[in-house]
C-alpha cells in the first residue's frame, strides 16, 4: 500500500487519539468521519489555496445560490481524491468499516432540484478546471428533519453540525458587515472545498453565516435583563437559522429579504475586495474579470447591491455601475408559473434595505425610458416594469440588468420565450439562450451504484466515462448480449435487496425485493403530481380487490418527499399516501401483489439508494410546468425506465433514448392549452368514469380517515370545485388519470418480459450521456461566462 495512504490512516489514528481518546477500532462513526474528514482537509490544503490563486487571476466566474444541496461530502470527496478503495481496506484492517460513514448525517442546505443542481454544478466545473465558485448561506438548521407521525409529517429542526463540521474552515478575518434599516450584523464565512475528480483542482463554495456585532451586553445580564442580553445575537442568527422560514405572515416574508439581501450583500464586499488586490479602485476591468450566475430569482437583489456598493463606496456613476451589472450578471429562470416569479412588495423593501429599493427605482426608470425609445405600446410597457403597483418584480429586474438569460430544457426555455417571458424575448431575444440541466455521474452512478459502474467499466475497457459520460453510447452494442443484460438485472436485484435492508430498518417496513420498484422522489408540491400517482394506485388497490385486475406483477410503491410547513394542501397529499398505504397492508386480498411506503426525511443519502434499485422513474407533472427536472436523469442512468409526460427533460429524455424504451401519457402543453381554453370541466370526468369517481369519492365517504382536520375533503373539494385561489383540478389530473393509469398496467405487463424489460432499460442507461452536469457546465463556461479552463495545479 501507497505510503502515503499509510500516512493517512496514521493521522486519522493520531488524531482519534488527541481528541476522542478512543482507536479506530473503538471510535464512534461521527468521530470517525471526523478524523478522516479533517486529516483529508490537510491532504488538500495546498491544492486548495493553489487553486484559488489560479481562479484569481483569470476571468473568474460565480455561483449564487439560496441553495446548496451538498448531501454527504465525505464519500464523494474519497472518490474524487482516488482513495476509497485504500480507506476501505486499511479502516478494514484497523477493525472498522467505512460502511459505518452512511450513519452521518447529511449536509442538507437545500429543499430540493434547484439546490442539489447547485451542487452538481459545482462539481463538474472542479472537474473541468473551470475557475468557478459558489456563494450561498450556511443555515444552522438546514431544511428541517421529516419524521412521519400517524401518517402526518412532523418538522424536527436537523441539526447537521452537532458532531461538527469537519469540511469546512471558518475565516473571521474575512468577514464583513451587512447593514439592514434598523440592524447591523456580521457576515462570517466558512469555506467548502469542491474537490475536482481526477485532477488537482479545487473550487470554494463560501457559506455565510449571521452573526451579531455583539454577541452578549454584560451590562444588560447583570442588570438581570437575560432575555435583552443576548436579543441581538438572535436577531442576528436567525437570519442564517433555517433554509425558507415559513413567510405566511410580515415577519417571516421580512426574513427572508433578509437572508437573500444578507449573503448577496456580503458576497459582492468579498468579490470586490479580491477584485481591489489586483485593480484598486479603477472598475473599468470589473466585468472583464467577473461573471457572476444567479440561480433563480433569490440572489437578484445583487443587481442592485452591486450598484450600491460602486455608487456608495467605490465612486461610480450610476450608468456606470448599471452597465457593469449588464455585463457581470446573468439569470437562470427555474419556473415557467407567474405565481412562483418572485416579488417583493415596495413597503417590505423600505422597512428593510431602503437604499437598495432607492436603486431598483433608479434602474426601474432606466427600464421606462428605454422601453418609450423603443416605441414600446403605455400598457404592455407598464406590464414590463420592475415596479408595479407598489411591487417589485425580481425576475423583469433580473432580465432588464442581466448580460443572458437562461431555461433549463428546451421545453421550458421555448414556454419562456413563447409565453411565460413573451414580451422580453421579443425585447431582447440575443438574450436568451438553453441549458439542459445535468447532474454529475461521480455521485449519481459512480459513488452510488459501484457495482454497475463496475460492469460499465468492464465493458468500455477503463474508467474514462467517469469524465466523459457521452461513452456510455458505445454500450447499446451490448442491448441484445443476454449475458450482460442479465449482469445488469442482477446488479439491479441486489440494488434493490440493499434498498430493502435500508427501509427495514429506517422505516420498521418490510418491502419484496422481488417486486417492481415503482419511484416518486421529489418536493412534495401540486403540480409535482404525487395525488395523481396516489389515485391511481388506489384504483389498482380496488381493481385488483374487486378480482377485474388480475395477473398483476407485483409492485412497491415507493414515495419521498418533504412538504413546505406552510403547505398544508401538501402535507394533506403526505397523510393521503400513508392512509392508502394503511388500507393496502391490512387487505388480505392484495397482500403481496401491492405495497405503499412514504420514506421519512428524504434526502440526499436516500436518494443514492432509491435510484440505484429503481425499476420505474415517475416522472409526471401537468405539461409545461416544470422546468426540468434532475431526478428523472438520476433515475435513467441506473437504469429505470421514465413514466412520464411530455414535460421539463423527460421531451429529451425520451428523443436520447426512444419513446418505445419509456413509457409516456398524457396531455401535451398544447392539449393542456386546449383543454383550458375549452372550458376543462373535471366534474364532467367524475361523472363520467366510475374509476375517477370511487377514488375520489374513497377520500370523503369513511374509506380514508384523515383523523379529523379534514384535509381530504378539501383535497377532493379542490379537483372538483376549487378554491378561491385556483380553478378546478388546476393541474389537470383528471385529464391525465385515465392515460396514466393505463401506462401503469403497460408497465406491469411489460415488467414480465425480463429480457425485453432489461433491454428498455440498458438503452437509457447508454443513452444518458447528455445529461451530465459536465456537458451543462462546459455550456455555462464557453456560451455565458466566457471563462477558460486554469492550468492544472502540480501536485
Amino acid at each position: 500500500m501507497h505510503k502515503k495512504n499509510e500516512a493517512i490512516m496514521n493521522a486519522v489514528a493520531l488524531f482519534l487519539k488527541s481528541e476522542y481518546h478512543t482507536t479506530i477500532k473503538e471510535a464512534k462513526p461521527e468521530q470517525v468521519h471526523y478524523a478522516l474528514s479533517r486529516t483529508l482537509m490537510t491532504q488538500i490544503a495546498d491544492r486548495w489555496q493553489e487553486s484559488a490563486e489560479k481562479h484569481q487571476k483569470a476571468r473568474h466566474a460565480y455561483y449564487f445560490s439560496a441553495e446548496f444541496l451538498i448531501g454527504r461530502a465525505i464519500q464523494n470527496n474519497m472518490l474524487s481524491l482516488g482513495l476509497t478503495s485504500d480507506i476501505h481496506d486499511m479502516l478494514r484492517e484497523k477493525g472498522a468499516d467505512l460502511s459505518m460513514l452512511e450513519e452521518i448525517e447529511d449536509c442538507a442546505l437545500g429543499n430540493g432540484g434547484l439546490g442539489r443542481l447547485a451542487a452538481c454544478f459545482l462539481d463538474s466545473a472542479a472537474t473541468l478546471d473551470l475557475p468557478l465558485d459558489g456563494y450561498g448561506i450556511r443555515y444552522k438548521y438546514g431544511l428541517f428533519k421529516q419524521t412521519i407521525v400517524g401518517g402526518f409529517q412532523q418538522e424536527e429542526a436537523d441539526d447537521w453540525t452537532r458532531f461538527g463540521d469537519p469540511w469546512s474552515l471558518r475565516r473571521e478575518d474575512e468577514a464583513v458587515t451587512v447593514e439592514f434599516r434598523n440592524q447591523t450584523i456580521k457576515a462570517v464565512p466558512y469555506d467548502v472545498p469542491v474537490i475536482g475528480y481526477g485532477t488537482h483542482n479545487v473550487g470554494t463554495l463560501r457559506l455565510w453565516q449571521a452573526e451579531p456585532l455583539k454577541a452578549f451586553d454584560f451590562n444588560l445580564f447583570n442588570d438581570q435583563a437575560y432575555d435583552k442580553a443576548v436579543e441581538e445575537r438572535n436577531r442576528a442568527e436567525d437570519i442564517s437559522r433555517v433554509l425558507y422560514p415559513n413567510d405566511s405572515t410580515d415577519e417571516g416574508k421580512m426574513l427572508r429579504l433578509k437572508q437573500q439581501y444578507f449573503f448577496c450583500c456580503a458576497s459582492l464586499q468579498d468579490i470586490i475586495k479580491k477584485y481591489k488586490k489586483t485593480y484598486g479602485n479603477d472598475f473599468s476591468h470589473f466585468a472583464e474579470l467577473n461573471a457572476i450566475q444567479l440561480n433563480d430569482t433569490h440572489p437578484v437583489i445583487s443587481i442592485p447591491e452591486l450598484i450600491r456598493q460602486l455608487i456608495d463606496f467605490e465612486g461610480v456613476s450610476f450608468d456606470d455601475a448599471l452597465a457593469i451589472c449588464k455585463q457581470v450578471f446573468s439569470y437562470t429562470n427555474h419556473t415557467i408559473m407567474a405565481e412562483a416569479l418572485e416579488k417583493w412588495g415596495k413597503w417590505l423593501m423600505e422597512a428593510t434595505i431602503p437604499r437598495v429599493f432607492e436603486i431598483i427605482r433608479m434602474i426601474d426608470e432606466k427600464l421606462a425610458q428605454e422601453l418609450n425609445e423603443r416605441g414600446m405600446p403605455g400598457d404592455k410597457a407598464y406590464s414590463m416594469r420592475i415596479l408595479q403597483h407598489d411591487t417589485v418584480h425580481m425576475a423583469y429586474l433580473a432580465i432588464f440588468a442581466s448580460r443572458y438569460v437562461n431555461g433549463v430544457a428546451r421545453l421550458h426555455t421555448e414556454i419562456l420565450k413563447t409565453d411565460a417571458l413573451k414580451d422580453w424575448y421579443q425585447l431582447y431575444p440575443e438574450r436568451f439562450q438553453n441549458k439542459t440541466n445535468g447532474i454529475t455521474q461521480r455521485r449519481w452512478l459512480a459513488l452510488c451504484n459501484p457495482e454497475l459502474s463496475g460492469l460499465i467499466t468492464e465493458l468500455l475497457g477503463s474508467k474514462d466515462w467517469v469524465t466523459d459520460l457521452s461513452q456510455l453510447k458505445t454500450l447499446e452494442k451490448f442491448a441484445d448480449d443476454e449475458a450482460v443484460l442479465k449482469r445488469f438485472m442482477e446488479i439491479k436485484q441486489l440494488k434493490r435487496e440493499h434498498l430493502a435492508r435500508y427501509i427495514k430498518k429506517q422505516e420498521r417496513v418490510l418491502i419484496d425485493p422481488d417486486s417492481i420498484y415503482d419511484v416518486q422522489i421529489k418536493r412534495l408540491h401540486e403540480y409535482k403530481r404525487q395525488f395523481l400517482n396516489i389515485l391511481a394506485v388506489l384504483e389498482l388497490y380496488f381493481e385488483i380487490a374487486e378480482g377485474s385486475l388480475k395477473d398483476f406483477t407485483p409492485t412497491t410503491f415507493i414515495f419521498g418527499a418533504k412538504a413546505a410547513p406552510g403547505y398544508r394542501r401538501a402535507k394533506g397529499i403526505i397523510k393521503l399516501i400513508n392512509e392508502v398505504a394503511r388500507l393496502i397492508d391490512n387487505d388480505d386480498r392484495v397482500r403481496g401483489k401491492l405495497k405503499v411506503i412514504f420514506v421519512s426525511n428524504y434526502n440526499v443519502s436516500y436518494a443514492e439508494k432509491i435510484v440505484a434499485a429503481a425499476n420505474v422513474s415517475e416522472q409526471i407533472s401537468t405539461a409545461g410546468t416544470e422546468a426540468s427536472g434532475t431526478g428523472n436523469m438520476k433515475l435513467m442512468l441506473n437504469g429505470a425506465v421514465t413514466l412520464g409526460t411530455y414535460d421539463g427533460a423527460n421531451v429529451e429524455i425520451v428523443e436520447e433514448a426512444g419513446r418505445e424504451n419509456n413509457y409516456i401519457f398524457g396531455a401535451t402543453v398544447e392539449e393542456v392549452a386546449q383543454a383550458a381554453q375549452q372550458g376543462y370541466n373535471p366534474k364532467g370526468i367524475y361523472d363520467s368514469d366510475h374509476r375517477v369517481k370511487r377514488v375520489l369519492d374513497a377520500l370523503v365517504n369513511g374509506t380514508l380517515n384523515d383523523g379529523g382536520t379534514g384535509m381530504f375533503r378539501e383535497l377532493h373539494d379542490s379537483i372538483l370545485y376549487g378554491a378561491s385561489w385556483h380553478k378546478p383540478d388546476q393541474y389537470y389530473l383528471l385529464l391525465d388519470f385515465s392515460r396514466y393509469l393505463e401506462a401503469k398496467k403497460q408497465i406491469n405487463r411489460d415488467y414480465n418480459d425480463s429480457k425485453a424489460f432489461a433491454r428498455k432499460c440498458w438503452i437509457n442507461i447508454c443513452n444518458a450521456g447528455k445529461f451530465s452536469s459536465d456537458r451543462t457546465i462546459a455550456e455555462y463556461a464557453q456560451e455565458i461566462w466566457h471563462i477558460n479552463k486554469i492550468e492544472p495545479v502540480q501536485q
